[in-house]
């Protein structure tokens, strides 16, 4: 039994838990309805458009699941002290950085995983519509090799932007975070779309203390 001293930790605890329940059946939910979405309507017009079209759509869309690993690997190497700098010198977005860097599980999930995934699915899907395309236009009679080619372009494409990508997030956390920030800003003040909630500041030794 929790000693009585410890109720409150224990009941953080809980409802710390309680919330990533939530936000993983959300998440779950909300991936699956994208990614059958956004496969069905890139499948659809990918096969409208000819070879060279297609290719340009398939960097774009591998570029867009780079960009995204990039925001998510700032958000979690992210420190908020220069930000509340910022925040103390009345600059706007420094209120959305700071939302981001508290928000860094979910940013990075999103970001990593769920924009990741749809990604590497929609890709997929792409390079199968560029290998018919391929084979239609110039008559090759083995499928497979191409279709092995093109799925090994799309992996160390994928997998090389997103290593250099990691590196750059390193190196520019801050300005990501600035860059992130100021389209969550326009989001909320153009829009009235509020991305993300707004936390306390975690205090990390109290942590280590309790």
């Amino acid at each position: 039994m929790p000693k009585p001293g410890n109720r409150g930790s224990v009941n953080k605890k809980r409802k710390k838990s309680g919330y990533n329940i939530k936000w993983i059946l959300v998440i779950s939910v909300w991936t699956f309805l994208l990614a059958t979405l956004v496969s069905l309507l890139s499948e659809n017009l990918m096969r409208n458009l000819d070879l060279l079209t297609a290719t340009i759509v398939l960097n774009l869309i591998i570029l867009l699941g780079v960009i995204f690993d990039i925001i998510g690997t700032a958000v979690t190497a992210a420190d908020e002290k220069p930000f509340h700098s910022m925040a103390s010198n009345k600059v706007a977005e420094a209120r959305y950085a700071l939302k981001l860097i508290r928000n860094a599980g979910i940013v990075s999930n999103f970001c990593n995983d769920v924009i990741g995934d749809i990604a590497g699915i929609i890709s997929g899907a792409a390079g199968t519509i560029i290998v018919v395309k391929i084979i239609s236009l110039y008559d090759f009679k083995n499928a497979a090799i191409i279709s092995v080619i093109i799925s090994s372009i799309i992996a160390s494409m994928t997998v090389g932007g997103k290593a250099l990508g990691k590196e750059f997030a390193l190196q520019k956390t801050n300005k990501i975070i600035e860059f992130a920030s100021k389209i969550l800003m326009i989001l909320d003040k153009k829009f009235g779309i509020d991305l993300l909630p707004d936390l306390k500041r975690k205090k990390r030794g109290k942590r280590r203390d309790d």
